[in-house]
């Protein structure tokens, strides 16, 4: 999936090169329309997933406690990047809010009028799910299966839950994907935020 991400960001610069300026706002439109269905899509499919909504009726509140220190520690993460890179907090807390969903914050930032913290958000959220890739089956084995869930930020709803669920178990699976759906109804609200 990975390699798929990165080959159509490639295609979509080389296309972008041959094409006339003002065509940008054609593909401000798009993006804006393809992110409303990404978002109805992701309800569809939490509205899908019967057994999943039993079980988190059953972990109760405690399961907040994972994706509110995923959002905790990746805010204080961009926090840090910002003293270290002396650059803008603001900025840097609107990039790291991400959250690893690399098409939405990449678009709400370039709509913000910061289309380099855009492209930067999309960048590092792509980086960050690659990471998940490689970290999960590790952070399983040689620490427990919680911290398995952490990196993958709003991806472990989706594209990284597989990983998680082979590595880890049902249960922790069921909480990656709770996690992600938190992580990933956060996202909207935090990184316009800190625009």
């Amino acid at each position: 999936m990975s390699i798929v991400i990165l080959l159509t960001l490639a295609a979509g610069i080389l296309v972008g090169i041959f094409l006339p300026q003002d065509f940008g706002g054609v593909i401000e439109n798009l993006s804006s329309i393809m992110l409303l269905l990404l978002i109805f899509s992701v309800g569809i499919d939490i509205g899908l997933n019967r057994e999943v909504l039993r079980r988190i009726k059953r972990l109760g509140v405690r399961i907040l406690l994972i994706p509110l220190g995923i959002i905790a520690g990746s805010l204080l993460g961009g926090a840090l990047a910002a003293v270290v890179l002396r650059s803008d907090l603001r900025e840097s807390l609107a990039i790291t809010s991400g959250l690893g969903w690399y098409s939405l914050s990449g678009i709400l930032l370039t709509e913000a009028g910061n289309p380099v913290a855009g492209s930067i958000s999309f960048l590092s959220n792509v980086i960050r799910e690659m990471i998940t890739f490689v970290a999960v089956p590790f952070l399983a084995s040689h620490m427990n299966a919680y911290c398995a869930i952490a990196p993958a930020g709003a991806t472990a709803m989706d594209t990284t839950l597989a990983i998680i669920s082979k590595h880890t178990n049902s249960q922790t699976a069921v909480i990656a994907f709770v996690s992600g759906i938190i992580c990933t109804m956060a996202v909207p609200v935090l990184v316009p935020l800190f625009c």
